[in-house]
This record gives structure tokens, sequence and C-alpha cells, in this order.
């Protein structure tokens, strides 16, 4: 069911096929169930028989969500809203972390557990199957359906959207299949309004939903499987053999090609999902044009930033000062640092650390709200991190993240070209932006520290410049790629938007002739068995 394989767009046809028949029934719940029932499809091909953990967290956060918006008394209102948090997070944290913390346990007590699936192990008893109980595996999605619970739950706390009619209709939300597996996140608030509304779809809307399609299939299969496949993913299985030179282009390549992978995912999600008359959030916007690392996440994938703004930072107190939740994230934090390093000789160390920081925060309250308010960004970009998965990886990324955000915010205030803006300073600022974001990938991409050491060491050690002639011949077309996507990238965005209302304007034969030449083009560059998008391993 991977978006790139012809067997999804036979499978959409049908669904179309069939929309065709229900999209303007009067009772929006066919509609809903409709494509309730064909995204759990989707979801059994995609994941098997863990589509019933969908089906948990449906019912469990739709009846939450019932009972919040009845209840009168606050009190309840708020253990309800953290029964939905602690069951989805529990959730989580088994299917994600469990080796994680059963491994880091057994480093640190000497013990030898074993990590039990004990979803597979009731199956065996009640229904006689075989599945393996000493694996678990990571359900598809978890992360991005997760998050889209419990953001309705907060909402209809909150007050902000009406819960549901009906329990078909909170299915269909959790569970559309265009965005169900790797994002845009989407908010309570901003789809369930659309599920009640009357079918509607421009013939404009209709081009430009072809439009994402096609531009998602040109950045993940021509740009980002090509190098990955020819350059990248080769540098990172082992770094050692690879000039510095190589290993530094493999850097640059990589931040290119997560950026073409997971934008052109919610591309083609936002173009299939238009088809049928739903309007997905953007994700994305040419983030690598950011000129600090603020507003590049502002640009990177903005559905899970503004979530983790909303429902992380600004509850913990985001600038405003410290609470207690921000307190215990931190205790969680450290603690986890503590299972990852398996020593527990730093719980004095960073219990001292946090205690020479209340001392100085007691000293003024600037100092004490400036304390805070770091330590809730850097609070929400490692537990950012920490949402990828559980390494010291992760955790260093998160970290680099929420340390270029303090410094920026540090610097801009002091900063004597924070006020220009010219062509040149702006470039200025774009560069050493892109450098420090491409720089923290190496975290992101490595599969272990080891492979992390062996790629610095070679950029700091084996920069042989005589070697670079004979590998830019060497990969010649990977960097024709690249540079391509770059430049593609690095559009104004007036031509951007020049080149989609072309294509939106132009008669539909147009449309059909470039779809088909670019859709040729496309899968004739594919050049191994197609590549899984990046983040459908979260």
């Amino acid at each position: 069911m991977i978006f790139t394989r012809f067997f999804f767009w036979a499978f959409f046809a049908v669904v179309l096929l069939g929309y065709s028949l229900v999209y303007r029934n009067k009772n929006r719940s066919i509609r809903a169930g409709y494509l309730f029932f064909v995204s759990l499809f989707f979801y059994y091909k995609s994941s098997g028989f863990f589509f019933f953990i969908l089906l948990f967290s449906t019912l469990v956060d739709y009846f939450i969500g019932k009972s919040i918006c009845r209840s009168q008394n606050e009190f309840v209102r708020k253990l309800l809203l953290a029964a939905s948090v602690v069951i989805n997070l529990s959730l989580l944290a088994y299917f994600k972390y469990a080796y994680f913390f059963v491994d880091s346990l057994n480093v640190m007590l000497g013990t030898n557990w074993q990590v039990i699936n004990h979803l597979a192990l009731w199956a065996n008893e009640a229904t006689g199957t075989h599945f393996n109980v000493n694996q678990i595996l990571l359900p598809v999605g978890i992360s991005f359906f997760t998050f889209q619970t419990i953001s309705y739950s907060v909402d209809v706390y909150r007050r902000e959207t009406e819960p549901v009619k009906n329990l078909i209709d909170f299915g269909f939300y959790v569970s559309f299949f265009p965005q169900l597996v790797a994002g845009p996140i989407v908010r309570a608030s901003g789809f369930i309004k659309q599920i009640y509304e009357d079918f509607h779809l421009t013939r404009a809307e209709f081009g430009w939903a072809i439009f994402m399609i096609l531009k998602g299939l040109v950045k993940k299969i021509f740009i980002g499987d090509f190098i990955a496949v020819n350059f990248v993913d080769r540098v990172f299985s082992d770094p050692i053999t690879y000039s510095g030179f190589e290993n530094l282009m493999a850097l640059f390549g990589y931040s290119l090609q997560v950026y073409v992978d997971f934008s052109g995912y919610t591309d083609i999600a936002i173009g299939v999902a238009l088809l049928m008359g739903y309007r997905l959030p953007q994700n994305f916007n040419s983030p690598y044009k950011a000129k600090n690392v603020g507003e590049f996440w502002q640009r990177w994938h903005m559905s899970l930033s503004s979530w983790l703004k909303d429902y992380l930072y600004i509850p913990i107190g985001g600038n405003r000062g410290g609470s207690t939740f921000s307190y215990i994230s931190l205790g969680v934090i450290l603690a986890i640092i503590v299972l990852l390093a398996g020593k527990l000789i730093l719980v004095p160390i960073l219990a001292g650390v946090v205690i020479v920081l209340a001392l100085l925060a007691k000293f003024s309250p600037q100092i004490r709200r400036s304390i805070d308010t770091k330590i809730n960004l850097m609070l929400t970009m490692l537990l950012g991190g920490l949402w990828h998965g559980a390494s010291w990886q992760f955790i260093i990324w998160g970290g680099l993240n929420g340390i270029g955000l303090v410094v920026y915010k540090a610097w801009r205030k002091i900063s004597p070209w924070e006020k220009y803006s010219n062509a040149w300073v702006n470039i200025w600022k774009i560069t050493v932006t892109f450098c420090f974001i491409t720089f923290t990938r190496v975290f992101f991409r490595s599969e272990s520290m080891e492979v992390v050491n062996g790629m610095l060491h070679q950029i700091g050690t084996a920069m042989d410049l005589s070697l670079v002639p004979k590998v830019l011949v060497a990969y010649k077309w990977v960097f024709l790629v690249m540079l391509f996507g770059f430049v593609i990238h690095w559009l104004s965005d007036r031509w951007k938007e020049r080149i989609k209302d072309w294509f939106v304007a132009s008669p539909l034969w147009v449309q059909v002739v470039l779809a088909a030449v670019t859709v040729v083009v496309v899968y004739q560059s594919i050049s191994s068995d197609m590549q899984p998008f990046i983040y459908f391993q979260f």
C-alpha cells in the first residue's frame, strides 16, 4: 500500500469508483462509513492485524470524548482527559519503547529480562494462532494516529471542537487512509467539520490535486530514491570505506532525501484527499529557505511542530515560565538519559544540575523565567526527538535542535546583522541554518553511534580534495539529481506559483499528457526495488 506502487493506485481507482456512488449522499455518515471501511482495509494491507490497535484507540477516545463533553464537573473532565493521554501514550510506549526500557534496565541492574509480546500471547491462547511472542513489531503510523486521538480529546476538553455525532464519523477521522501512516497530523478542529459539509471540488482544485500527486512522485522516486539507492545509503552503511568528501556529500544528500521523501508523501496525501473533497493541512513550506532554526521548525513537518507547540510547549509554560508539567517532563527526560547511559552515577550528577538551576532561579523572577523558557524549549525538542525513537542519536538530534533554538533566541537580541535583510545577508543566514540542520541529520540518519563517529571522523580527517574530481565523475548522475532537487527547492515562491498556476489552468488534455509523461519518466528512473517512505518507521 505504498503510494509509489501500482497496487495502491489500483486500490485508489476502486475506492473512487465506489466513492462516486456515495459522495453526494445526504446522509454524511454513509460517505464517512464507506471511507472508514476502505481505510481499515488499507491499514490491514499495510499492517495486518495491527488494525485492531487502531480500532482500540478509536473506541477508547470516541467514548472518552463523549464523556468529556457531557460532564459538567471540571475534575471529572480533567480525569477523563488524563485517561485519554495515559492510555494512548502507554500504548505508544509499549510498542515503541519496550525494547529500550527492558535493555536499559538489564544493563543497569544486571538482569536478563526478555521482551514478551503480551498481545500475541493472548491471541495465541484465545484463538490458537502462532504469533511470535518474543518480538514486538511497531504498528505502521501508530505515532501519527495516537497524536490525532490525543488532540481530539484535548480539543473537546478545551471546547474548541464539538464531538463527532457517531462512532463511524470518529473512526473515519482517525483512519482516513491518505494521511493515516505518515501524516500530516490532522487536528480534530480542522477536519471533523469537513465530515458534515457537502462535497465540493472545483476544476482548479482538481488540477491542483493532480499537480500535488505528480510533484510528490517526482520528489520521492526521481530524486529521493535515486540518490538514496545509488549513493546515500551506501555511504551511511559503511562510512569508513568512503572519503571525507563522499561522507560530506552523503550528509547533504540525506538532507535532501529526507525532505523530498517525507514532503513527497504528504504532497501525494494532500492530492489524494483533495480528489475526495477533503482538505489536509500543509506540512512543508520550503524548509531549507529558513534563515534561522526557529523559522526552520515553522516550515518543517509543520503539523508536528504546531502539535508540539499547542499540546506540549504552551501547556508546560511556553515562554511564560515553568509549570508542574514541565518539571515532570524534565524528570522523565532525565530518567530516559540515565537509562540510555545505563549508569546510576548519573542520578546524583543530574540532580545536582537541577538543584543549581533551581538556586539560580531563586535570585530573581527574570532569571527564573529565562531558565524556565529555555527548559521548556529544550524539553519540547528532546521529546520531539524521543517521538522518533528511544536512542542516543534521537536524543542528541533533538537536543542539538533545542540548543539551536535557545542560541538563536539569545543571539538575535544582540546580533548587529539581525535587522539587515538584503540578498547577501539572507543567503548567509540560509546557508548557516541549512549547514547546521544538515549536521544534525548525521544523528537522525545513523543507526548507531559507531556510524556517527565514523562519518564525522572521515569528514574531519580524510578530506582529500584531490579525490573530488574522481568522485564527481563517478557519481555524476547522483550529483546532477541532487543539484536539480536543490535548485527546484530554492526557486522563488513566485516561480513555483507560476508553474503551479500554469498547470492548473491548462486544458485537461494537456494535464493528461503531462501526467503520463511524468509517470513514465519517474518510474523509468527506478534502479532497484521501491523504497518505503522514511517516516513509516516512526
